[in-house]
C-alpha cells in the first residue's frame, strides 16, 4: 500500500487497518508493540488523558486508556515511518505530500471534503473529510522543510478525533 492510498483510506474511513478511535489502548499496543508514551505521562502516570502514544509517524491520542484520536505526523521533506501493521512489507517513504495531490486523490476515491475555515489562515490551510471527519492540516514549508516547492502547501498532519 502506497502512503496516498493510505492517506486516502484513512481521511475516507477514520481507521487504519484494525486501529479506530474507541479502542482499548492495550488492544492497539498488543497490535503495534509498545508505543513511546508523551513526555507528561511519563510524568504524571497512565491515567492522565489526552496525550499521544507514538510509533514513529503514528501518534494514537488516549483517553481513559482507550483511543481518543489517530494522527499521521509528516515533516515535508523528510520520511515516514509506519509500523509494519500500518504498511506490511514498506519501509520508510517520502513524507512530502502536495495539497492538490492528496485532494486529487480524494477526489478520484469520491471521498467528500471541505474547506476546515476554523484552521485555514495565514500559511496554513486545513480540510476536513467526510463522513470519517478526518482533518488535514497542510502548510507552506519551513526553512527546515527541504521540499521543491518553496510556495506550496504540504501535508503536515492527517488525524481524526472523538468528540
Amino acid at each position: 500500500m502506497t502512503l496516498a492510498d493510505l492517506l486516502v483510506e484513512f481521511a475516507g474511513t477514520g481507521e487504519i487497518g484494525p486501529l479506530h478511535c474507541g479502542m482499548p489502548l492495550a488492544e492497539a499496543e498488543k497490535l503495534l508493540g509498545p508505543g513511546r508514551p508523551h513526555p507528561a505521562i511519563r510524568l504524571k502516570g497512565p491515567d492522565i488523558d489526552g496525550y499521544p502514544y507514538a510509533w514513529g509517524s503514528l501518534d494514537l491520542s488516549v483517553t481513559r486508556r482507550h483511543v481518543s484520536g489517530i494522527g499521521l505526523r509528516l515533516w515535508p521533506g523528510s520520511t515516514v515511518e509506519l509500523p509494519p501493521l500500518i504498511r506490511p512489507g514498506a519501509g520508510p517513504c517520502s513524507a512530502t505530500v502536495l495539497r492538490e495531490d492528496l485532494i486529487a486523490a480524494l477526489d478520484a476515491a469520491g471521498c467528500r471534503h471541505e474547506i476546515n475555515s476554523a484552521l485555514t489562515f495565514g500559511r496554513q490551510w486545513s480540510l476536513l473529510t467526510q463522513p470519517a471527519d478526518a482533518c488535514a492540516v497542510f502548510s507552506l514549508p519551513g526553512r527546515d522543510n527541504d521540499v521543491p516547492h518553496r510556495d506550496r502547501f504540504y501535508l503536515d498532519v492527517l488525524h481524526v478525533r472523538t468528540a
